[in-house]
């Protein structure tokens, strides 16, 4: 088996997913399979892996399953040491995969490794927020805010999703945010300060464009982990702050629109745990 398994979903992206390709194809270190998820595109994709035939192997969906089915799809299929993944309007930079192989001798204690990234949106380069800078180490309480971790800067342990479980295929976005939750609960991550990763934004089919109240699916995520995980004493107490937190902003985004149910739903989950 290759040493790593490099994963990349897709769903009618074909305007986009030649130069994804092409960016793993065009790594400088070779030992890797590339898996393409066509998950039910309905676009130029098929034509485009056809292209791309004996270079890359490929699954695709008769029924269109979502991002976390079509990573779970290749994570069930691939035996290596090492998972990277890359999203479909993403590229790699040349030596994305032989530095962070390289770290992973260098922080062996790390089971999970990341780099930096450039931001282009609509078109635009951009400059990250404050919020949004990188950190290593236990960085499971920072990352209850916001997801600090792009999936497609990412190498880590095929074993860490035998241990932990796959994505969540019922969150239809925020799947990652969930991942990296279970996973620095409870191990390091190392970051490769280096932007070799440009990630696209802006563009009207991504899915966290798609859907108003983005905190509902982040509240499922932390009450999953505040009941299925042992956490630190310091950790459990610092989920529940935030959990109650987002509660706050979603209970005042349905006052404004009225809707009486969702208020109360908020409101029960916000008081039911409790810091110790």
């Amino acid at each position: 088996m290759p040493q790593v398994s490099v994963i990349l979903p897709s769903w009618n992206r074909a305007a986009w997913l030649t130069k994804s390709i092409q960016s793993v194809l065009d790594q400088s270190f070779r030992d890797f399979e590339l898996i393409v998820v066509d998950d039910a595109s309905d676009d130029a994709t098929a034509e485009i892996l056809e292209s791309y035939s004996g270079n890359l192997s490929s699954i695709t969906f008769t029924k269109n399953l979502g991002v976390s089915a079509a990573r779970n799809a290749a994570v069930s299929n691939c035996d290596s040491e090492w998972i990277a993944f890359l999203d479909s309007d993403d590229f790699w930079h040349p030596d994305k995969l032989q530095k962070q192989i390289a770290q992973t001798s260098i922080r062996a204690e790390c089971p999970i490794h990341f780099t930096d990234e450039i931001w282009i949106r609509n078109g635009v380069r951009v400059n990250p927020k404050n919020k949004h800078q990188k950190l290593e180490g236990w960085i499971f309480k920072p990352s209850l805010e916001l997801c600090l971790i792009s999936p497609s800067t990412v190498l880590l342990r095929r074993e860490l999703f035998e241990v932990h479980g796959l994505f969540d295929e019922n969150l239809p976005i925020c799947e990652d945010y969930d991942l990296w939750l279970r996973l620095t609960a409870q191990h390091p991550v190392a970051l490769l300060n280096e932007k070799l990763m440009t990630r696209h934004g802006g563009h009207a089919d991504q899915l966290s464009r798609s859907d108003w109240g983005i905190d509902r699916y982040r509240v499922q995520s932390i009450i999953k982990i505040l009941n299925t995980e042992k956490l630190r004493p310091e950790d459990r107490s610092a989920a529940i702050v935030v959990l109650q937190k987002k509660c706050g902003i979603l209970v005042n985004g349905f006052r404004k629109r009225g809707k009486l149910k969702e208020i109360e739903k908020y409101e029960k989950i916000a008081n039911q745990y409790e810091i110790s």
